[in-house]
């Protein structure tokens, strides 16, 4: 298959030469997609490749490769709410979902093949069955998936899902055929229990270890598809990040009732912000100094009430007693596209032990955001 694709794109490099000779003013993105047939151009799965912020220049991407620990909080390249994580130890990477939709694989790849300069994607997980993390993996007929551009060693994902969704089943097909070609794949209870060859712990490097943590929805039957959710704690020496996907209230209660939990320098925002994640119970208990947030800020797809916008105004509340430095890659506009770069790219960087954050668009606290002054109520935390 990847021949046959390799082939097709020669010939369209033929034919993109020789049209833009005739015609220098033509857009060669749209006559890939044209000679492609790309699937994802409708309202239901955009591409919008390239519209959004600024991208790294080269002595930041320098930078952040020069660094001991990366983890990467990409844009989705469209105007929808998902998740996507890269985190980078030397010539190790590991995936943590590919959100938004199956059209942000254009954008997600070419990011990502920045760092990941080998093609090998030693681990890769997705946390539950949803769309807007899990989408990416399975790309469009004109944009490679992650499953399709990437090798992919290890597999590591929900033990349960009640999802009926055409996407999950493309992604477990799409995983299926990984496993077929060698790859190993695991759940996180698998992992967790230390069984059928997984591990509870990953050796990344020397001192930083990929840790599975527990809680009760790897094995109970829930109505909420959010709390089905692998969490995974990232520990580098005395620092600490927290990825729990989009774990739920009564996720997150088991998460902490089930695991020793430590102070944590970074945590991924709970379910993009949700008032029902990034509960009280958990917040003070891993006292995050960081906190990065995937969104589509003020965007109305799930919700009309402003104040259940992504980032919500509960996440506000209960986050700023703890830090002020929070960080959202993507915001609604009223541009043609309908999304721009917020912070943008968000990239949390250790280097000699130092932690350090670094965006494509700019370092701007959310508090501090126009969009947070006209639709939040500033916690005096924040004042």
């Amino acid at each position: 298959m990847k021949i046959v694709k390799k082939i097709k794109a020669l010939v369209c490099l033929v034919c993109v030469t020789f049209v833009c000779a005739l015609f220098p003013a033509c857009d060669i993105q749209e006559f890939f997609n044209e000679f492609l047939g790309d699937s994802s151009s409708s309202s239901s799965d955009p591409m919008d490749v390239g519209s959004y912020g600024g991208a790294f220049t080269e002595e930041d991407i320098s930078t952040i490769k020069s660094s001991d620990l990366s983890i990467h909080f990409p844009e989705l390249g469209n105007k929808y709410t998902g998740d996507c994580t890269l985190i980078k130890v030397g010539e190790t990477e590991i995936l943590i979902d590919a959100g938004s939709r199956k059209g942000s694989s254009a954008t997600l790849v070419p990011y990502i093949r920045q760092f990941c300069t080998d093609g090998v994607l030693e681990y890769v997980i997705a946390t539950h069955a949803h769309q807007d993390h899990i989408a990416g993996f399975i790309g469009t007929n004109s944009a490679d998936g992650i499953f399709e551009s990437f090798e992919c060693k290890t597999i590591i994902d929900y033990p349960l899902s009640d999802a009926t969704s055409q996407v999950r089943e493309d992604y477990e097909a799409l995983r299926d055929a990984e496993v077929a070609s060698g790859a190993k794949h695991y759940t996180a209870l698998e992992c967790w229990n230390n069984e059928n060859g997984a591990q509870r712990s990953y050796t990344l490097a020397d001192g930083i270890t990929m840790n599975f943590l527990y809680q009760k929805f790897y094995e109970e039957e829930t109505s909420d598809e959010n709390d089905y959710s692998v969490c995974m704690l990232l520990t580098e020496g005395e620092n600490n990040y927290l990825f729990t996907g989009d774990l739920e209230h009564e996720g997150e209660q088991s998460l902490v009732e089930s695991n020793d939990l430590p102070k944590c320098v970074l945590f991924k925002g709970g379910h993009h912000g949700s008032p029902t994640s990034n509960t009280q119970a958990l917040l003070e208990k891993i006292d995050p100094e960081i906190v990065c947030v995937c969104c589509c800020c003020g965007s109305d797809e799930y919700t009309e009430n402003v104040a259940n916008m992504f980032p919500s105004q509960a996440f506000v509340d209960r986050v700023a007693p703890y830090t002020d430095k929070v960080y959202v890659t993507t915001i609604v506009s009223d541009n043609e596209d309908e999304f721009e770069s917020m912070n943008g790219d968000i990239v949390v960087m250790v280097k000699d032990g130092v932690v350090s954050v670094r965006c494509s668009n700019n370092a701007t606290l959310f508090k501090d955001t126009d969009w947070f002054k006209e639709n939040r109520v500033c916690p005096n935390a924040w004042k």
